[in-house]
């Protein structure tokens, strides 16, 4: 079944129309993603290994991220799209809006959620993800540096490191 998201102006004005998954963008509109980066209690960041059959960015690590479905408010996108990538089940309370970043074409709104989770029980999502693993914030920076992650994280990188300086 084909995923619809809202499609919005470059003021983030709703346009009250949608868009489907994977077709391109009508230039000068845009679409909300999420940026869920999961800090555990030891301040490490949990990032998931993009499989090496993705057509963008295979084999780069990554944090939750997703799009906005047609209807669905930003803070419960980030929810579910947690849940779908890891398996981690967060709640509202949980959960904390860091800012929005505006792209090419879409609005990153991001967030952290603070949740103490072995990583053996992380639970990958099929095709999307191979690996997961806790990092320091100083080994993300490294990680960034050495083209390891993929890149939208870099976009995403500045509203979440001002919780770690």
């Amino acid at each position: 079944m084909p995923e619809f998201f809202d499609l919005y102006d470059h003021e983030r004005k709703p346009l009250n129309r949608v868009h489907q998954r994977g077709v391109p963008l009508p230039e000068d509109l845009y679409h909300v993603v999420v940026s869920v980066w999961t800090v555990n209690e030891k301040n490490q960041i949990l990032l998931t290994l993009r499989s090496p059959d993705k057509q963008l960015m295979p084999n780069l690590w990554e944090s939750t991220s997703g799009s906005v479905l047609a209807g669905e408010e930003s803070r419960d996108a980030a929810l579910r799209e947690l849940c779908e990538e890891t398996g981690i089940v967060a709640t509202s309370e949980e959960i904390t809006f860091l800012g929005s970043v505006r792209k090419a074409a879409s609005f990153v709104d991001i967030f952290v959620v603070r949740k103490d989770v072995d990583i053996s029980e992380i639970v990958l999502q099929y095709e999307e993800t191979v690996a997961a693993k806790w990092v320091t914030f100083e080994e993300l920076k490294m990680m960034e540096q050495q083209g390891e992650l993929a890149f939208p994280i870099s976009y995403h990188f500045q509203p979440f490191q001002k919780l770690f300086t």
